[in-house]
């Protein structure tokens, strides 16, 4: 990856197998003219919280109180911070392709296009451990829930786990999640980023982590521990889950949100 300090080789960026015309974006134009909504998609960072048992659990430090600060430099005017110790993959966060790739650009030389764009949301919450989501529920549930998916689409899918969870470490387990099938399917649609409301678009038994590895195969991006998907179930809307600038990353914490036509 270089000098971390230095960046003197040209710059690779992540591009979808099917085609950079994916990641094209011409601004939230099915929004026009149409009162809209936003839904806040992402779950709150606090210790002790659910993570994928892979990653480091979150930790919070206190840098500064009011009373201290005040103490330590004889002011009326007091100031608080607080220092985060947090893995790039804790609670709603994306993945760049470089996590299950190591040859694919880390997440800095990723297009903000990955991460907005128009969406859909499918309803999958019949589907529970320890069954997998298969291609046929996502073509069964796509067609019984009028759901298009066009090339350039964010996907994301509802399990309900989370809901029935979170946020006890109950979320951590016995969770369903994408087979290869179900996987390929979605990137053969075009779908640029796969998102979910459980800890990983996998299956919780699933230690070849195939979902990934076809995210690594096409070149595209996956949200996860996406909340209140509930209320898109079935819906298309304008997604945005912009992830901080890690040079180098793996993945990002996002604030993701839905903008809903009413």
């Amino acid at each position: 990856m270089g000098n971390p300090l230095t960046r003197s080789e040209e710059p690779r960026w992540a591009v979808p197998k099917l085609g950079a015309h994916l990641l094209e974006r011409s601004g939230p134009t099915m929004l026009a003219g149409k009162k809209a909504r936003f839904i806040d998609l992402t779950r709150d960072l606090f210790e002790g919280m659910p993570i994928w048992p892979g990653h480091q659990r979150p930790f919070r430090m206190t840098n500064q109180t009011h009373e201290r600060y005040k103490e330590l430099w004889c002011t009326d005017r007091g100031f608080e911070a607080h220092n985060w110790l947090i893995s790039e993959h804790t609670g709603t966060h994306s993945d760049s392709v470089f996590e299950y790739d190591p040859n694919a650009p880390t997440l800095d030389y990723t297009p903000l296009e990955y991460f907005y764009g128009e969406a859909v949301c499918i309803d999958v919450s019949h589907v529970r451990y320890p069954d997998y989501i298969t291609k046929d529920v996502l073509e069964a549930a796509v067609k019984a829930q009028g759901i298009t998916i066009k090339p350039g689409d964010i996907a994301v899918h509802y399990t309900g786990h989370s809901t029935r969870t979170w946020p006890t470490l109950a979320m951590v387990s016995n969770y369903t999640g994408l087979d290869r099938g179900a996987a390929v399917w979605l990137a053969e649609q075009g779908v640029i980023n796969i998102g979910t409301d459980n800890l990983a678009i996998d299956h919780t038994d699933d230690g070849d982590y195939q979902a990934h590895t076809v995210c690594g195969e096409y070149q595209i991006v996956n949200t996860e521990v996406l909340a209140n998907l509930d209320q898109l179930c079935g819906k298309r809307f304008y997604y945005v889950g912009l992830p901080l600038k890690l040079r180098d990353g793996t993945g990002s914490p996002i604030r993701a949100i839905a903008w809903l036509p009413e």
